[in-house]
């Protein structure tokens, strides 16, 4: 599955969130650090909900870039 993932520049780096599913986050200090913190942090979240017996939502949120002049 593909999930939006949002990113945020931080004063250490930056931090990230899906918000398909709420609490999971993660934080690096480069932009590439915290992509693979957060793939994991999925691949860990999805693992935990499946474990519990939760529903894995489906992507609802979709991200494109626009450019504009």
């Amino acid at each position: 599955m593909n999930y939006a993932v949002e990113f945020y520049p931080t004063r250490t780096g930056y931090s990230a969130h899906v918000p398909d599913l709420p609490g999971c986050v993660a934080a690096g200090r480069t932009l590439e650090e915290t992509r693979e913190l957060m793939r994991s942090a999925m691949e860990m979240h999805l693992r935990a909900m499946r474990e519990d017996g939760d529903p894995i939502p489906e992507p609802s949120h979709f991200v494109d870039m626009l450019e504009v002049a």
